[in-house]
C-alpha cells in the first residue's frame, strides 16, 4: 500500500486562499460546502511604545491550509453505518461511496478535522477526496497546483518525508493534537506556532471554516 500524505509549509502560507478557492471551483461547490479551509489563527499579545514612541505588539497571527488528512486512523470510517466512508487500500485516500452513504452524518461529527460534510441538495456526506482521478492520472490536486506560493505538496508519504526534512505530522493550533487519527499531513510550523494541546489564541474567520 502506498500512503498519500499533504505537505503544507506555514513559512510559506499568505493566507490567500487560493487553494480553497480553486478546489471549491473545480469541484464545483456550492457556497456552504467547502472541502479545504485556511484558519487564521491569531495569539493575544501585549502593546509596548518603544524609545521613539513606535508602538509594537508581541502576539502572532498564522495560516494553516487544512482538508481531509487521509488519516492512518480516521475516525470517520469507524461510525459509519453502512461503510460508505472508506480508506482505499491501495493509496490511503479516505472517501465516500455516494451510492452507499445515506447522509446520517455521523462522519462529520466524528472528524476532528471538520472533513466530511452533508450536502443536503445532494443527501449524501462529501469530502476532499485528494484529487484521486487527477492523482491517478499522473497530475496534481487542483488545490496544490493552484496555490501561487507553492505551500502545498500531495505525495506518498514516505516522499513527502524524505523532502522535507524540516516538517513534522501536523500538531499545531487549531488542529487538534495528532494523537486523535494519526493525520497524514506534514507541517513546516509558522514563526509563532503554539502547539495543539497549549493553544491560547483563537480562530479569527470561524465563519468561513464552520
Amino acid at each position: 500500500m502506498t500512503q498519500y500524505a499533504f505537505h503544507f509549509s506555514g513559512s510559506r502560507c499568505t493566507g490567500c486562499k487560493t487553494c480553497e478557492l480553486a478546489c471549491k471551483d473545480y469541484h464545483d461547490l456550492g457556497t456552504d460546502v467547502a472541502y479545504r479551509h485556511v484558519y487564521e489563527y491569531e495569539t493575544a499579545g501585549d502593546w509596548k511604545a518603544d524609545e521613539a514612541g513606535c508602538w509594537s505588539v508581541d502576539g502572532t497571527s498564522y495560516y494553516v491550509s487544512v482538508a481531509c488528512n487521509h488519516c492512518d486512523d480516521p475516525a470517520c470510517t469507524k461510525v459509519c453505518p453502512t461503510g460508505a466512508m472508506h480508506k482505499d487500500e491501495q493509496t490511503g485516500i479516505v472517501s465516500v461511496d455516494t451510492d452507499r452513504c445515506i447522509g446520517c452524518g455521523y462522519c462529520h461529527m466524528a472528524c476532528p478535522y471538520n472533513a466530511p460534510k452533508v450536502d443536503r441538495t445532494k443527501g449524501h456526506s462529501v469530502k476532499c477526496d485528494g484529487c484521486a482521478e487527477r492523482v491517478a492520472a499522473g497530475k496534481k490536486p487542483i488545490c496544490v497546483e493552484a496555490c501561487p506560493l507553492r505551500a502545498l505538496e500531495f505525495a506518498p508519504k514516505e516522499d513527502v518525508e524524505r523532502n522535507n526534512k524540516d516538517s513534522e505530522v501536523a500538531d499545531i493550533a487549531p488542529l487538534p493534537s495528532k494523537g486523535y487519527t494519526h493525520p497524514n499531513l506534514y507541517i513546516v510550523k509558522p514563526a509563532g506556532a503554539e502547539k495543539a494541546d497549549e493553544a491560547t489564541g483563537k480562530v479569527v474567520n470561524t465563519l468561513e471554516v464552520k
